[in-house]
């Protein structure tokens, strides 16, 4: 594709990653709902796009073991429709997966070779969707990714935002996970890493994750500091949040000096989105 990126459609564009892409078609939720097949066919032959960057996902992990129906309907057949619509074209899919593909049982990051064993539902619905790419396309780029930040004050509901809304707050102890590793990911440096891909034409499964492996008790720890808060940081079990004492690594080892550490990816994000 080089580096004209005006034929690209973005599904998803309203969210979080979303919102640092500033080329191509950039399709909503309510301009496109991937679960409607008839819509999904209708406005990729409308667009004929060269590429389609697939965002558009229930990622809130908890409402998909609530309702795992609506996680396999749009993260497994959206995704099928999107990858059928895409052969139909010739266009190329660069699928959005997640860390949550593995089971987080080993003492590492997980490499490309690894193989997945999910463990909820959202982990289960997300690798429904790279079997669809996997098995449907030929040319296709299937991202994971681990630990996502950015979207600022207005966007970011995850870990990050609600940080920095208990440092506004002026919560004086802030407890955080010491025993859940993974690998913190800006939204702005995995926009990077997918041009990077559309430009050398790259196919296969990529790890694009910022450099570098932490607990959450070293990122919430990294946050205070940069923000300059005088909270205090208790590093407690992850099994205080509810997570599993099992599952304590979620890294991914990154594509090979694809994006920055992730400390200062971090800093730039809260000294220019906060």
């Amino acid at each position: 594709m080089k580096d004209d990126f005006s034929k690209t459609l973005i599904t998803g564009a309203g969210g979080m990653i979303g919102s640092y892409i500033d080329f191509g078609i950039r399709l909503t939720h309510d301009q496109l709902d991937i679960t409607d097949e008839k819509a999904v066919f209708e406005t990729i032959t409308k667009y004929k796009p060269r590429a389609i960057i697939h965002l558009a996902g229930a990622t809130d992990l908890k409402q998909c073991e609530k309702d795992p129906d609506c996680a396999y309907k749009v993260n497994s057949i959206g995704t099928y429709y999107l990858a059928l619509a895409a052969r139909e074209i010739g266009a190329k899919l660069i699928y959005i997966s997640t860390n949550s593909v593995f089971d987080g049982l080993q003492s590492e990051s997980y490499k490309i070779s690894d193989i997945p064993n999910p463990q909820n539902a959202y982990g289960r619905s997300k690798y429904l969707g790279e079997l669809a790419v996997r098995g449907i396309l030929e040319n296709y780029a299937i991202i994971r990714t681990c630990w996502i930040f950015g979207g600022g004050r207005g966007k970011d509901k995850k870990l990050v935002g609600k940080i920095m809304e208990k440092i506004a707050q002026g919560t004086p102890e802030i407890q955080a996970t010491e025993d859940h590793f993974g690998s913190p990911t800006y939204g702005k440096d995995l926009v990077v890493g997918i041009q990077k891909i559309l430009s050398n034409e790259m196919t296969g499964i990529f790890h694009i994750v910022n450099t570098g492996v932490c607990s959450r008790f070293q990122e919430v720890n990294e946050i205070v500091k940069i923000s300059g808060s005088k909270a205090i940081v208790k590093p407690v079990p992850a099994t205080t949040f509810g997570l599993s004492a099992d599952r304590l690594h979620e890294g991914l080892e990154p594509h090979p000096t694809l994006l920055r550490p992730w400390q200062d990816a971090l800093k730039e994000y809260l000294n220019t989105e906060w």
